[in-house]
């Protein structure tokens, strides 16, 4: 069966930057300066991608980014704890919308 994502993919990630060399490179050096160590660890950083990945659900980052945690120190269970950080607060989102339907409801509920 053919798959749109390949995990081969991600080390091509690169050659995104081929075109357009300048704005690769701000976007790469911006990156690096993201990830590194600074108020948050380098291990806290890959931890919050982790769970933005799953947010976002690109399987791109989760690979990247599973890897990265357990490089930095990280184990299954902070892993999976971050994901489930993840999911309440998309969980969450979704329900605090209903709020906009409970009140378009109220306004135009039929008798």
């Amino acid at each position: 069966m053919e798959h749109y994502y390949h995990r081969e993919d991600l080390g091509k990630f690169a050659e995104i930057g081929k075109e357009s060399p300048e704005l690769w490179r701000k976007f790469s050096a911006w990156y690096s300066a993201v990830f590194s160590e600074g108020a948050l660890t380098e291990r806290e950083k890959a931890l919050i991608a982790l769970a933005v990945a799953h947010t976002v659900q690109c399987p791109y980052c989760i690979d990247a980014y599973s890897h990265a945690c357990l490089e930095k120190g990280s184990n299954l269970e902070q892993m999976t704890e971050a994901l489930h950080v993840a999911a309440a607060i998309r969980g969450g989102a979704s329900l605090v919308h209903g709020v906009q339907m409970r009140n378009l409801v109220g306004k135009i509920e039929m008798p």
